[in-house]
């Protein structure tokens, strides 16, 4: 392991290292106005959800590094107390990579990315119309972290009105990941898209007390043929299967059956119980298998 103390890294190489672990992380594409209405828009990606009861959104504007300054970002939310969060699918990902730009105050960023400002309904900043979902918020809290270079000043807001475009929404009422394809933030340029293959599906029940890892068989914990995610897959089920569960698998399963009359069964086991749970996380199926191996 490269292990070190933060405090006696550079900075800059710290701010690289911390982005590398800590990602991929949403994009706020906050947008502001100034005292004097001027409108601002620019991405952080230090941003998250912390509360939904009041809904809460959090990111950080951070001082530079090179030379310890800060953004128009955090001026025009510390003068007007106001901010709209909208958040960055593929389709404007490059749009936002301009806004980035050190462009001097009086500069539009909506004119030099190509974007469109629409008014808001509650507060004063624009919302990105391009933008499939946008988040009006009232500023509640600036916390100040430091006053050096790359300290962060967190930005606490209350989320007063949401607008999601029904294009992303789905038959149940909820954001389809692959309609929004939203975009995250890596280390240094690296970004990632949330939509497609990088979609993965977790179902794990948390309302009722599982076995965990340490009840499972020891053939189990250490077979050679699951993988570790497997392990946890088996870890998350509420009860092991008990001897009449396991006589009507192994009697009603023609697949099983032939497998056991076969050469090295266990062996075979295992992969028919790892093949269940990487194709369809079909964890009745594997762990009846599993146990059935175990038996032999």
């Amino acid at each position: 392991m490269f292990s070190f103390d933060p405090k006696e890294i550079a900075t800059r190489d710290l701010h690289q290292f911390l982005l590398g672990c800590v990602a991929p992380r949403p994009i706020a594409f906050a947008s502001t106005v100034d005292k004097d209405g001027r409108p601002n828009i620019a991405p952080y990606s230090f941003f998250n959800a912390f509360s939904s009861n009041p809904p809460i959104l959090v990111f950080s504007s951070n001082r530079k590094v090179a030379d310890n300054t800060t953004k128009d970002t955090l001026h025009n939310v510390q003068e007007t107390g106001e901010v709209v969060i909208n958040v960055v699918n593929y389709d404007i990902v490059r749009q936002m990579a301009v806004t980035s730009v050190s462009f001097p105050t009086e500069v539009s960023e909506f004119e030099k990315a190509g974007l469109t400002p629409i008014p808001s309904d509650v507060v004063r900043p624009f919302r990105v119309k391009e933008s499939p979902a946008q988040m009006e918020c009232k500023v509640r809290d600036i916390i100040t972290l430091g006053d050096q270079g790359g300290a962060g000043h967190l930005i606490i807001c209350d989320v007063v009105r949401m607008h999601i475009s029904e294009d992303v929404i789905d038959e149940r009422r909820r954001i389809d990941p692959h309609k929004i394809d939203l975009m995250g933030r890596m280390g240094r340029a690296y970004y990632v898209r949330a939509s497609g293959e990088a979609i993965h599906t977790i179902v794990q029940p948390v309302m009722q007390i599982t076995i965990g890892y340490d009840q499972l068989p020891e053939s189990i914990r250490t077979s050679s043929v699951l993988s570790a995610n497997n392990l946890g897959q088996l870890a998350g089920i509420s009860a092991l299967p008990d001897a009449l569960t396991l006589e009507s698998f192994r009697d009603g399963n023609s697949a099983i059956k032939e497998i056991i009359t076969g050469n090295n069964p266990k062996d075979a086991l295992h992969h028919f119980a790892k093949l269940a749970l990487d194709e369809s996380d079909d964890r009745e199926a594997a762990i009846n298998a599993l146990m059935i191996a175990d038996q032999l």
